[in-house]
């Protein structure tokens, strides 16, 4: 039977580890596996992945995407690192497609051959890391913003390879100088050609890859906007706000408006009396959503009727 000592020591090792201990671990502290079993049975320990266990805190279903990073770390290992999409998870790195579920670890040639297998919610790789592309992040081995951004770029398509390199850009997560590179970096892996072309329209300004995604639509219907987060001031040169895109010469602001923002009622009603400021200084003001960026005509069209002075649903 689990003395008290014992039962402290896992409390104490999994408050370290968001609430995680691993069987490896259990076996140092004198418990054996038939009395893992026994507390997962009675529910007071549960399962995470092969040989991980949440015994403190959520249920594993609700368990946040960093514990589930952490969990799969240590089900494969100290030689495990946290790559590709779970990696730009850990530093915050937006723009990327749906997430598959997955954790994704990349693990050298002979520690990976002998845990191929480990749960079928890990994602094993065998990337070739220098130890320079890995950073410890609240105690995780991830790989750097940069690698990172470099290994997905690779993997996706334009819009989310550019909202990914803005998103990293604009959060500072990487340099001007580091972001320089980027093109050496990918230089010879497959996809490198194309994606290559994709690295010149980066841009930090970008707030969210919705504003990114807009810009793309816009550049590739011959009308980008002449300035990116333009400071818009009333009449009396009061700052309004920023506005995301700018075309100066017609006096046209254009607004990237995500849901998670702008359908609170406060926003809405911010946003009703500035827009009623900024007509009356002079400007036309067009918004675009997530589902409008799925049309690729749809946009420029509208900005094109907006340059043009007519209103943009005529």
């Amino acid at each position: 039977m689990e003395s008290a000592h014992t039962t402290q020591q896992v409390l104490t090792l999994a408050s370290k580890q968001d609430g995680i201990v691993t069987a490896r671990q259990c076996r140092q502290l004198g418990i054996s596996p038939a009395e893992i079993k026994a507390r997962c049975r009675s529910g007071r320990w549960r399962r995470i992945y092969r040989g991980t266990y949440l015994v403190m805190g959520a249920s594993v279903a609700e368990l946040p995407a960093r514990v589930r990073t952490r969990a799969g770390l240590l089900a494969a290992g100290p030689h495990s690192v946290a790559v590709l999409s779970t990696a730009a998870a850990v530093h915050g790195i937006e723009g990327l497609p749906p997430p598959d579920g997955q954790v994704h670890l990349s693990l050298p040639g002979e520690h990976a051959r002998a845990r191929r297998i480990i749960d079928r919610q890990l994602a094993l790789h065998q990337l070739a890391i220098k130890p320079a592309e890995i950073t410890k992040v609240d105690g995780l081995m991830v790989t750097t913003p940069l690698r990172t951004v470099a290994d997905l770029i690779l993997r996706v398509g334009r819009f989310s390879a550019v909202s990914i390199m803005d998103s990293a850009l604009h959060q500072q997560l990487i340099s001007e100088a580091e972001f320089a590179t980027l093109p050496q970096l990918i230089a010879g892996r497959r996809g490198a050609v194309q994606t290559k072309t994709w690295v010149p329209a980066a841009d930090a300004r970008a707030a969210s890859p919705l504003e990114t995604r807009v810009r793309l639509r816009c550049a590739d219907g011959g009308v980008a906007p002449d300035v990116l987060q333009y400071p818009v001031l009333d009449l009396d040169g009061e700052l309004l706000g920023i506005a995301d895109f700018a075309w100066l010469g017609a006096r046209v602001l254009g607004e990237a408006d995500g849901g998670e923002v702008h359908s609170r009622p406060d926003a809405l009603f911010r946003d009703r009396w500035r827009q009623n400021a900024l007509a009356n200084a002079g400007w036309r003001i067009i918004r675009f959503t997530w589902e409008d960026t799925l049309r690729p005509g749809y946009i420029p069209y509208v900005v094109r009727q907006a340059l043009a002075g007519a209103h943009p649903g005529s």
